[in-house]
């Protein structure tokens, strides 16, 4: 674990030492070498303990590799957002990252249970600055308010809990908790618990119904602040209830109300897609869908759900991510997210209409992606758990396929603007931040074992 944290942690001196024209390609540099080192973890078999406070398993690990390949992606698409600024804020804002990048590996690799929830809230601070200081619009205070006081309003009764279970236990160590509760009967403080505990991770994916946070913060903050929260920070919330849930006696009668939301979820905010005239807004509804999977699939807590959740996870987070990218490249050339002011970009950007048209196939899970992969695990779980929910799940894909397609023709065809004739060309930058999404998505349909989290 090491090689990551101590490297990740010398990219402060890089940053704030390196010459103005340096800056930005030694902290790309830096994050590509972090994130290349950090792809041995994948082939970890086996539930490694690295020390008494760390250890990776099947689940953490594609986690942890996402979270590392996330930051030189980050870097890159930010240069073009940031090129004016002055270099103390440039710098800060590369400093952001590696905060962030810190958190997350802590919190993925944690053992003990305080140790995960100061990693956990940690991740709130470097992200709020990047929304509130660097986004777009002025409306960025108020999404980060709502960002803010969700996620402290559902993490509030995941450290009471904490706390009460040390004062009864005297350890917060996972392993030792799991094995311990495992074995009670499920008692009235035991559902309590397990209540508390779930409901900061409902907040953080966002469980339809706690969702209000996510479009308002997807659609102020920055290109980098959209893919780091819509790739890394909504998984920590399925992470967690992966490894928390777990912890409690199989409590799956009390499940049922959640599970319900977030089917109904996939609906809900699937209709919404489709009525969205912001380009961002829609690609943020459109997590919170994929999302209510996620949140099914843990909750029932077989291996095979947790497959299936894990494979979702790290696959919608490297194209919700190139998403994000994309309608980046459109709002630094159009000046607007309407989708309907910025039409028929094929005729000008024709390399960018291929990049399209790749990722919305990929959003849209068709075969032999690892999306579908995911998707597909999740939804013959759920049918053997409960035939009936083949008929909101399958209607899920459907409208998943259609906003996709309604996203992918409204901004691509038809008749270009007047206004956007004069329009500057896709560069190689652009491009290459594309490829590095999408390589590993292939390459991943080729060796999903990777990333299936097989406990």
């Amino acid at each position: 674990m090491l090689k990551i944290i101590l490297p990740t942690m010398m990219m402060f001196p890089v940053i704030w030492l390196s010459p103005k024209k340096w800056l930005w390609f030694n902290a790309l540099i830096n994050s590509l070498f972090i994130a290349t080192t950090s792809l041995n973890l994948l082939l970890s078999t086996e539930m490694t303990t690295l020390n008494k406070y760390m250890m990776l398993d099947q689940i953490s690990s594609p986690l942890l590799v996402l979270t590392c390949w996330l930051i030189p992606l980050m870097i890159l698409a930010s240069h073009n957002h940031m090129k004016d600024s002055p270099t103390y804020q440039q710098q800060m804002y590369i400093s952001m990252f590696v905060l962030l990048q810190m958190a997350l590996v802590m919190a993925f690799s944690s053992t003990e249970l305080i140790m995960f929830y100061i990693s956990f809230e940690a991740t709130l601070i470097p992200t709020l600055i990047i929304i509130t200081r660097w986004g777009n619009q002025t409306e960025r205070l108020n999404a980060g308010m709502y960002f803010l006081f969700y996620t402290l309003a559902g993490s509030l009764p995941f450290l009471i809990a904490i706390l009460l279970i040390y004062n009864s236990k005297s350890s917060l160590h996972m392993e030792f908790l799991l094995n311990l509760y495992q074995m009670s009967p499920a008692l009235t403080t035991n559902k309590i618990l397990w209540l508390a505990c779930l409901m900061a991770f409902l907040v953080k994916m966002p469980l339809y119904g706690f969702h209000l946070w996510l479009p308002k913060a997807h659609v102020e903050a920055p290109v980098a602040g959209s893919m780091i929260l819509a790739a890394v920070l909504l998984k920590l919330g399925g992470y967690g209830i992966i490894r928390v849930t777990l912890m409690f006696s199989p409590l799956t009668e009390l499940s049922y109300p959640f599970i319900i939301l977030s089917l109904w979820g996939i609906l809900m905010t699937g209709l919404m897609c489709m009525r969205q005239t912001d380009l961002k807004s829609l690609i943020a509804y459109s997590s919170v869908g994929h999302m209510g999977l996620v949140v099914a699939a843990a909750l029932i807590q077989t291996p095979w759900s947790f497959m299936g959740a894990t494979i979702l996870m790290v696959s919608h987070g490297m194209i919700s991510s190139a998403l994000f990218c994309l309608a980046n490249t459109n709002y630094e050339r159009t000046h607007s997210r309407t989708m309907l002011l910025a039409r028929g970009l094929q005729m000008t950007l024709p390399l960018m209409f291929t990049w399209w048209l790749l990722i919305s196939l990929f959003n849209m899970a068709l075969p032999p992606t690892t999306n579908l992969w995911g998707e597909l695990m999740i939804m013959v779980l759920l049918f053997k758990w409960s035939p009936e929910t083949i008929l909101i799940t399958g209607l899920g894909m459907l409208i998943t396929a259609a906003y996709t397609l309604h996203m992918f023709i409204t901004t691509q065809r038809g008749l270009l603007p007047k206004h956007l004739k004069q329009m500057p060309p896709s560069h190689t930058r652009e491009h290459c931040l594309l490829m590095l999404h999408l390589l590993p998505a292939l390459l991943l349909m080729f060796k999903p074992e990777l990333i299936s989290g097989v406990l």
